[in-house]
């Protein structure tokens, strides 16, 4: 049987197989890395203020500490799914704001409402919270090849503005701890395409 195995077609499932295997481990050890970071963000919150960053990403040690940034303007709303420091969800606004002529512009989280239709009447101001990131919606993909573009900082406010309700506030239960998932998901994946390989073999091969 070894020597009526298809070479090229071996050669690139063992290679598939292999790269699978390998970011199952770096998985792993990303999920070690992970567990420090998320010990130092826990702590975080009672820690003085600091200034708000400018830019992205936010370093683990600026993650949810208390700061506060000026809105000159709210130049667009969004919503996405969120929870109230009531326990309930809804929809969490935030308010993309102008800095200034060539300033980089500030995200404010600036609370929750029932539904994804409110009209919040801010129009900006200084606003008093915690350094919190924007929703992350990258693909899977792009964070491994390392071209996912870094989530910008967003003022988690402390204070709704009128017309909604305030955000819960942030901890370290909201970052996402997810690694042993995926280091399953990618040894999983390396089994089930070696089974498979290993079948169409067995179907390929005539019997005596």
């Amino acid at each position: 049987m070894i020597r009526r195995l298809p070479i090229l077609p071996t050669l690139i499932v063992a290679a598939a197989v292999l790269v699978m295997i390998g970011l199952g481990i770096w998985q792993l050890q990303r999920r070690a890395e992970k567990e420090s970071t998320l010990a130092l963000v826990a702590a975080n919150p009672a820690k003085p203020a600091v200034a708000f960053p400018a830019h992205p990403p936010v370093p683990p040690e600026l993650l949810f500490r208390r700061s506060s940034a000026h809105c000159l303007r709210v130049v667009h709303w969004r919503s996405e799914a969120g929870r109230a420091a009531d326990g309930s969800v809804g929809y969490r606004y935030i308010a993309e704001c102008a800095t200034g002529a060539e300033g980089p512009g500030v995200l404010v989280a600036a609370g929750i409402a029932k539904t994804p239709d409110a009209r919040p009447q801010w129009q900006g101001g200084q606003m008093r919270g915690w350094i919190g990131e924007e929703p992350d919606h990258r693909s899977l993909l792009s964070r491994i090849g390392g071209k996912a573009v870094p989530l910008r900082p967003m003022l988690i406010a402390g204070e709704p503005v009128p017309g909604l309700k305030p955000l819960a506030p942030p901890t370290a239960a909201d970052v996402p701890n997810n690694h042993l998932a995926y280091a399953g998901q990618w040894f999983f994946f390396a089994a089930i395409a070696a089974i498979i390989y290993l079948l169409a073999l067995r179907r390929r091969t005539p019997r005596p």
